[in-house]
């Protein structure tokens, strides 16, 4: 949203209970830079007020017409077995392309998230063009994998990390829960609520922080 005005900047600040400092760290702008913004001293460039809007966005903001903040509204949606799995990735493209932004996944047996794609190289390609166009970042922390980074993964290693069938996977304003229990029939629950996702997102970092390099014998880049 290039198009932010220095008002609802202030009144997403106020809904979120956000300092200028606050922003200033989230969103990687200066706070010297938002406050000549918010009192209209100093024209913000385009992709500035992109940069801040997408932080806004991020943390469950949405921007209406007439100079409206709200929350965004919270959805839940479920991909219940094979074909609906197919479903969700697809959402998951179609979000990452039209958002970008970081991918975090947690998984104990990474393999699981092929096994059940009719054509995982369809994913895989979609994911690598977006990597390569720099909006998008793909991090897994994982414990069993073959640590093939197909060309767009970062990977850490979680060795104690607890041999449970499920997956959290959090990406722009959306915070999806992935249970392999049923062997016959992937669910997965996808929470539309950025505050979740971004709390979430936090503790992923504090986890991806701890993680261990992929054993080095094993990472295969291709």
């Amino acid at each position: 949203m290039s198009n932010l005005s220095p008002s609802q900047l202030r009144a997403a600040r106020a809904l979120l209970n956000w300092s200028r400092a606050d922003l200033a760290s989230k969103a990687k702008v200066s706070e010297q830079t938002i406050h000549r913004f918010e009192n209209g001293t100093h024209e913000s460039s385009p992709q500035t007020r992109q940069k801040l809007a997408r932080t806004f966005e991020d943390a469950g903001v949405d921007f209406t017409e007439n100079q409206g903040v709200r929350f965004k509204p919270t959805g839940v949606t479920v991909y219940d077995g094979v074909a609906a799995f197919e479903d969700f990735h697809e959402f998951l493209y179609l979000h990452l392309k039209q958002n970008g932004g970081e991918v975090c996944l947690s998984i104990y047996d990474e393999p699981l998230l092929a096994k059940y794609r009719k054509d995982p190289e369809i994913h895989r390609s979609r994911m690598r063009e977006l990597v390569g166009s720099g909006r998008v970042t793909f991090k897994i922390l994982t414990t069993k994998s073959s640590w093939n980074t197909r060309g767009y993964i970062q990977f850490k290693w979680m060795p104690n990390q607890q041999l449970l069938p499920t997956g959290f996977y959090a990406f722009g304003d959306c915070l999806a829960l992935v249970s392999f229990v049923n062997p016959l029939s992937p669910y997965v629950v996808v929470l539309q609520s950025g505050p979740m996702s971004e709390a979430y997102r936090q503790g992923f970092k504090i986890a991806w922080k701890h993680g261990e390099p992929p054993p080095a014998k094993r990472i295969r880049k291709t």
